[in-house]
């Protein structure tokens, strides 16, 4: 077996977890259903949410406060793109809440890895005997050369590609990429201060979270948030797809070869480069994916929507499932990233959710935090 192809065995699960086009494989209904996540126990009676910020709360500093509400959770009607894990439209009513106004970045990050010593996935040596267990069984070990530390960058491809499926096309190992170091071993963050760190698996950022004393929102929570005034709309601004490169970091031009950075970037921006949402919350459109703390589960919506009930604060799926790779155990990720294109997934809408391995690392996905009335009152 030659490199490229240990390479691509070793990240099968994690290349097929960050990519953006629906599969269009089919299931059956029976078997999706077996194995769709346990019911969850909503009332569907106390519908009450937590609007506005009590008084006396302070706003904890690089926050805002997000009001509760109820909301569709899902695909709006006249979203043509939207993807079948995105459907059916649900009611769900969340508390407010504090959210950060921006995507943590690499400043911020270094406060906390300065502070805690703490080693990010990215960073550490590969535990095969843990990889092996999220591929197919009798999968054989790489060398230890292609074993090292390492994340996933992007790679322009030098013609067009007729399989958008084959993420294996435009992501690459790549050894000594990681949060200092974002787009490979050569990178440093000089100049990249106020741009949202990367390379981040779930695992780190919960370390961040407990270290600032936050957490990673629901899906809900995210969306509610995203929404803004506009909750009947594709996007954040309305369903006008012409704002888009005056809106979002996005990738404009032909997917994946060519980016005519019509928005002004070819890869990260930096936070705040762009108009924030009617919350004052910026890049919850493209520049980084960001992670939530819910499981993904394929069968997740078809699920809540036949109990019709409205469901309060929700946190997803008991457990994880994913129709197309029975191996994954995947967290659903939120907004988008510089590499979304309107031929490959156009995740820059309110509704998008793709699923991640909780121990995948990616030049495009980072993270936000979010803190509840009661962490607030209660911190210190």
């Amino acid at each position: 077996m030659n490199s490229s192809i240990q390479i691509h065995v070793l990240f099968f699960v994690l290349l097929l977890s960050i990519g953006c086009k629906e599969d269009k494989s089919t299931v059956s209904r029976s078997e999706e259903t077996s194995q769709r996540s346990e019911k969850q126990q909503f009332s569907s009676q106390d519908t009450t949410v937590i609007k506005e910020k009590p008084k006396g709360v302070k706003t904890p500093e690089g926050m805002v406060w997000i009001p509760g509400g109820i909301i569709e959770q899902g695909a709006v009607p006249q979203d043509k793109m939207a993807m079948k894990h995105e459907k059916p439209a649900h009611t769900v009513a969340v508390d407010g809440f504090f959210m950060d106004i921006t995507e943590v970045t690499n400043a911020e990050f270094k406060k906390f890895v300065d502070a805690t010593g703490y080693t990010t996935v990215a960073e550490r040596d590969i535990d095969w005997e843990e990889m092996k267990k999220q591929l197919p069984e009798g999968t054989p070990k790489p060398p230890d050369s292609i074993m090292q530390p390492g994340s996933l960058t992007f790679k322009k491809t030098e013609s067009s590609v007729p399989n958008l499926y084959d993420f294996s096309q435009w992501w690459q190992w790549t050894i000594g990429a990681d949060w200092k170091h974002p787009d490979g071993p050569q990178s440093s963050l000089v100049g990249k201060e106020n741009e949202p760190v990367v390379h981040i698996a779930y695992e780190d950022a919960v370390a961040y979270c407990e270290w600032a004393g936050r957490r990673l929102p629901t899906e809900a929570e995210w969306e509610l948030a995203a929404q803004g005034n506009h909750s009947e709309s594709v996007y954040l601004w309305g369903d006008d797809a012409s704002q888009l490169s005056e809106k979002a970091n996005t990738w404009e031009g032909e997917f994946p070869v060519t980016n005519t950075e019509a928005d002004g970037y070819n890869k990260r921006a930096p936070v705040k480069s762009y108009p924030p949402n009617d919350f004052g919350l910026y890049d919850m459109a493209g520049n980084v994916w960001e992670w939530t703390g819910d499981w993904y589960n394929s069968g997740y919506y078809d699920e809540v929507a036949a109990e019709n009930t409205i469901l309060k604060n929700p946190e997803g799926a008991k457990t994880p499932f994913n129709a197309r790779d029975p191996y994954a155990k995947e967290k659903v990720m939120k907004g988008g990233s510089f590499l979304c294109n309107a031929s490959y997934c156009a995740s820059y809408r309110i509704s998008a959710r793709m699923a991640t391995s909780p121990d995948s690392s990616l030049e495009h996905l980072g993270f936000r935090t979010v803190a509840t009335l009661g962490m607030v009152t209660n911190k210190g």
